[in-house]
């Protein structure tokens, strides 16, 4: 039996003028609880606003979506910067969704995606919804993972060769004289640019004749506090570091915080690498050595893939591929003097 609104308006225990208001965008006038089980009812019972499938849709929109996992990241504004300059360079509109890296929020997202008839989505997914992400490939819907690789499902996916920015990092601070460098990364839970940085910091060590100390490799919660803490007793050990790598701009910030505190210096005291150029990384004192990701390039290459499926009519014979962007390490004051390696390497 079809679904009608007054099937949903019933389940919800809203009226059906309420339902049409949320499908069509219009959120405003009903609270967020309000809004989250209209469009819960609606998954469940796979209500759909028009006559058509999803997948069946003949008209089209001319607007994209995006979920991010954590705009608070300085990286993902120069990646929505290449989004948005693509989506008005080819006659786009984008819709931008955070998910702060929980799923019940993605999943919410992904409705309200589809309750718009939105063209196409890109995402960096948190990757805990790989039902969904599966269901939404094998239903042909035009999706574009960015940064995070979605393992096990068939994606057209824009990344960055995360080992090899990881290799720079280190290679850079072994020049520089350091042997004891520690990693700072955040849980890598199946997240590939975490385990990619991670795997490419031991191959660096291996290739330099280092043992790779599991004491030095930091994995740190995303709780406030939690990375300053974790430095102020790694420093304090009676064999600390020399060097630290840092795999996250926001960690970076942190991980100063707790060399200050112990009134250490950068870089007579530790080195340091972040990964992610920032707009303030040039304007600390002393300047940061970073990893540069093409972030820009990510965020145009993925925008133009995505509009690609929309527009092709030939979609289901495009297979997904995974393109691969590389970054390139960017030398200020925080590691000290060292040798200079021709490839990947900008002196600032």
């Amino acid at each position: 039996m079809k679904v009608t609104i007054a099937d949903v308006a019933k389940t919800a225990r809203v009226s059906k003028s309420t339902v049409s208001r949320i499908i069509n965008g219009n959120f405003e006038q009903n609270t967020e609880e309000t809004v989250k089980r209209v469009l819960k009812v609606i998954e469940d019972l796979d209500y759909k606003p028009n006559a058509l499938a999803r997948s069946l849709k003949l008209t089209k929109t001319n607007v994209i979506g995006i979920i991010l996992s954590n705009l608070q990241n300085p990286f993902w504004a120069n990646v929505l910067e290449g989004v948005e300059d693509t989506c008005h360079h080819l006659g786009y509109n984008l819709m931008i969704f955070n998910s702060n890296d929980q799923a019940a929020l993605e999943e919410e997202h992904f409705r309200s995606f589809e309750i718009r008839q939105l063209d196409g989505m890109l995402i960096n997914p948190t990757l805990k919804n790989m039902e969904l992400y599966q269901k939404i490939s094998n239903n042909g819907f035009p999706l574009v993972a960015i940064n995070r690789k979605i393992y096990g499902v068939d994606v057209n996916t824009i990344t960055s060769n995360n080992i090899q920015g990881a290799k720079l990092a280190v290679n850079h601070l072994i020049s520089s004289g350091r042997k004891r460098v520690a990693i700072f990364l955040y849980p890598p839970d199946g997240i590939s640019p975490r385990l990619e940085r991670l795997e490419g910091y031991k191959q660096a060590l291996k290739e330099n004749g280092i043992k790779i100390e599991n004491s030095l490799v930091q994995v740190i919660t995303e709780k406030k506090g939690e990375v300053e803490l974790a430095v102020e007793n790694l420093l304090a050990r009676s064999e600390p570091p020399d060097a630290i790598f840092s795999t996250n701009s926001l960690m970076t910030l942190e991980i100063l915080e707790g060399v200050k505190k112990l009134k250490n210096h950068i870089p007579n005291d530790i080195a340091l690498v972040g990964y992610d150029e920032t707009i303030w990384s040039k304007h600390l004192n002393p300047a940061l050595t970073t990893i540069k990701q093409p972030a820009y390039e990510m965020g145009e290459m993925a925008a133009k893939r995505l509009i690609q499926l929309i527009e092709s009519k030939d979609e289901g014979n495009i297979q997904p591929e995974i393109t691969t962007l590389e970054p390139y390490l960017i030398i200020r004051d925080s590691c000290g003097s060292g040798s200079i390696k021709k490839g990947g390497i900008y002196i600032d």
